[in-house]
């Protein structure tokens, strides 16, 4: 018996939702891949159902930050018969740059596809979780959720609501068999950083090598937490070692650090 019958992976065409996929391929009777690029998701179905004959993979080309074609997304799902009973709530955007030089339209899609698209998918894939009595939602979050970080101001606190939002309803949930874990990975290599990256920017944000950790560790720390109902994953010793160290920081401290750290996105 697979462990879910049905996942649904939002931003699953590369990156950490397409190595979603994969690990869960081998645990799930079916999925759901959601994404904006059509040609991804359809390369990307036709190697799971190849790799995988027991798996039956659906496929849904939308863009997340349109709230009808999220509800378009619902009620296909439920005319579907589908019923998910893993949420991964990947899709997530970023931005690098000063605040006052952001492009406003860029930033309010940030804000839509971070928080309000996971607290709406989450809302409506919960009832028939908690009918059922099992279930699971993984929320992605990030390191970043735990700091203020000048020249990530809006991404950073996008996350801090994703992490704050998964443990109140893990609180919430608590006996119910429905399980809720906030992903806070470091830095990635993925396509997220060349998205977020400002073409007027000279430089684009980076950290040290050292500090990166493969999206396969990534995925799969976090598919063993939430299967353990842990709070919240920090992927990777030195990642966790620093949400350790930043847990134990006074806000004072943290305000004199950031507000002394390199600012590593000038303009020309």
């Amino acid at each position: 018996m697979k462990t879910y019958s049905c996942a649904l992976i939002t931003g699953a065409s590369a990156g950490l939702g397409e190595e979603f996929a994969i690990q869960l391929a081998p645990d799930c009777e079916s999925m759901i891949l959601v994404a904006r690029r059509e040609d991804r998701l359809a390369d990307l179905k036709n190697r799971l159902e190849r790799n995988y004959s027991h798996l039956t993979v659906h496929m849904v080309a939308a863009d997340l930050a349109d709230r009808d074609r999220r509800n378009q997304l619902i009620s296909q799902i439920s005319h579907a018969d589908l019923t998910p009973d893993l949420l991964v709530n990947n899709a997530g955007l970023g931005d690098y740059g000063e605040f006052t030089q952001a492009d406003w339209a860029k930033t309010e899609l940030m804000m839509e596809v971070n928080m309000t698209c996971l607290t709406h998918l989450t809302h409506a894939f919960l009832p028939a979780m908690l009918a059922n009595g099992k279930g699971g939602i993984l929320n992605v979050s990030s390191l970043a959720s735990l700091l203020p970080i000048p020249d990530f101001a809006v991404y950073a606190a996008t996350k801090s609501y994703v992490s704050s939002f998964s443990e109140a309803l893990r609180l919430e949930l608590k006996g119910t068999g429905v399980n809720v874990t906030a992903l806070c990975p470091g830095p990635v290599h993925t396509e997220f950083g060349d998205v977020a990256k400002r073409e007027d920017l000279s430089k684009e944000f980076s950290a040290r090598e050292m500090v990166y950790v493969d999206k396969e560790q990534v995925v799969r720390e976090a598919l063993v937490g939430i299967k353990r109902n842990s709070p919240r994953v920090y992927p990777g010793l030195l990642v966790a070692a620093a949400a350790l160290g930043i847990g134990l920081l006074p806000v004072a401290a943290i305000r004199l650090i950031m507000g002394s750290r390199p600012r590593r996105i000038l303009p020309d």
